[in-house]
């Protein structure tokens, strides 16, 4: 699940140590073969492929499996699937847009556990551009207060560091910092803060929403239930919704977990 609001960066942080760890590894090895593939398995000059291989760095995927994707992806080793980039569009429930991405190699499959997904959870598929257009593709880095050296990263330190590069804005997180810039500016943005020795969690390019939807306690509920079926579906690799979830609401979610 990704979004622009704390709950966002919460339930990324829990995907990291829940029992779908191997469901998470397998679509970020999906996503390494997928950038070896459109741009070649050389990490210096291939920055999505970088991006994806940090990524999966930072969920302790083996170095053995992530080697094996770039490969496979480059076709330096056989094995490595055709898979399609699709991108559906839908509601959950209280009329909260969603974006859902997909790699697949099944088209049919990916469209069917989509559509099953949001009508089994009160939700519906939306036309081709019919909530798109209340999303904007934008680059999110997520940089942790606590530096892996025991230093404190600041939202004004960070400004320094980034602001020349492209970001746009940092945001405060609780435990970190997201900064945001043109989707465009991400590699920038991440080669700043590498020149700088700043450590990060994620850095990618996400839809951000223009337009949120407030929710309350049980409309978060439903939210939050629509987007974890969809995400337990091998096909899916991110889901973007615009729904807002206040600090207190999240909070008594939390209390009840």
């Amino acid at each position: 699940m990704s979004g622009h609001s704390k709950w966002a960066t919460t339930k990324h942080k829990k995907a990291a140590i829940d029992a779908k760890r191997g469901k998470l590894f397998a679509k970020l090895i999906k996503n390494i073969e997928v950038a070896a593939r459109s741009g070649g398995g050389d990490l210096a000059g291939n920055p999505t492929l970088y991006d994806a291989v940090q990524k999966a760095k930072k969920s302790s995927v083996p170095n053995d499996n992530i080697d094996r994707a770039v490969k496979r992806g480059s076709g330096a080793e056989a094995g490595g699937a055709d898979y399609l980039a699709l991108t559906y569009e839908g509601y959950a429930p209280g009329g909260v847009a969603l974006l859902i991405e997909c790699l697949t190699d099944n088209k049919n499959r990916a469209v069917a556990e989509v559509r099953t997904a949001l009508q089994k959870n009160g939700g519906s598929m939306g036309e081709s551009g019919s909530v798109a257009f209340m999303f904007n593709r934008k680059g999110v880095v997520i940089v942790p207060k606590k530096q892996p050296d025991g230093a404190e990263a600041t939202e004004d330190g960070l400004l320094e560091v980034v602001l020349d590069s492209g970001a746009e804005e940092v945001n405060d997180l609780g435990e970190s910092f997201e900064i945001i810039s043109e989707a465009t500016d991400l590699v920038a943005v991440r080669e700043s803060l590498q020149a700088a020795g700043v450590d990060y969690d994620s850095a990618d390019s996400s839809f951000l929403p223009t337009v949120e939807v407030p929710l309350d306690k049980e409309g978060a509920k439903k939210m939050f239930r629509i987007i974890d079926v969809l995400e337990d579906s091998d096909d899916v690799q991110n889901v973007y919704a615009n729904g807002d979830v206040p600090d207190e609401v999240l909070a008594e979610l939390e209390e009840e977990d």
